[in-house]
């Protein structure tokens, strides 16, 4: 049966390139429902590097939430996204599975929720953009709420010139 999963989406290398062409691979996961509004934030981390461009898509798959995370990290190899032991290292592109559903998952290569939804503003605030009444699975707060209560943590700027747009059914734009 599908399910709707929203999947967080991010670069600080090129954005304005890999922002797009992540959302057209994400068509492997399922059907692109629909992209939330990017928004460009300081890097998380310790050292200077550029800022962030986020979102987040709606995507209507029949996947299961590990064979998703499997083909997002396809995804990331394909666009040049190399993994090291600095997990706040620039990356031409970032994909996580933040919600399945209602699902609540913890195992050692999966957590749904995904725990930053309930701290990071950048991963709150598109999600409650895409679904404001959507309850949080484990706090049952609606993600309108979270986002309202993150969203002053940090300076978050709509940057529309960088928006990848969800394909049409029949492929097109």
């Amino acid at each position: 049966m599908p399910e709707d999963a929203y999947i967080a989406i991010g670069s600080n290398i090129e954005p304005e390139h890999y922002l797009p062409r992540a959302v057209e691979a994400l068509g492997r996961v399922g059907t692109v429902l629909a992209v939330s509004t990017p928004y460009q934030n300081a890097a998380v981390g310790s050292r200077p590097q550029p800022d962030f461009i986020n979102a987040v898509a709606r995507i209507r798959t029949t996947l299961a939430p590990v064979e998703i995370r499997d083909v997002l990290r396809a995804i990331e190899a394909e666009l040049g996204r190399t993994r090291t032991d600095d997990r706040y290292a620039p990356r031409t592109i970032d994909l996580d599975l933040c919600l399945y559903g209602s699902q609540i998952i913890q195992a050692a290569d999966l957590t749904l929720p995904h725990p930053d939804i309930l701290t990071r503003p950048h991963v709150a605030v598109p999600l409650a953009e895409l679904a404001p009444h959507m309850p949080h699975p484990v706090t049952g707060e609606p993600l309108s709420r979270i986002a309202e209560r993150l969203r002053s943590q940090t300076r978050l700027t709509p940057r529309l010139d960088a928006r990848p747009t969800a394909p049409a059914p029949d492929g097109t734009r």
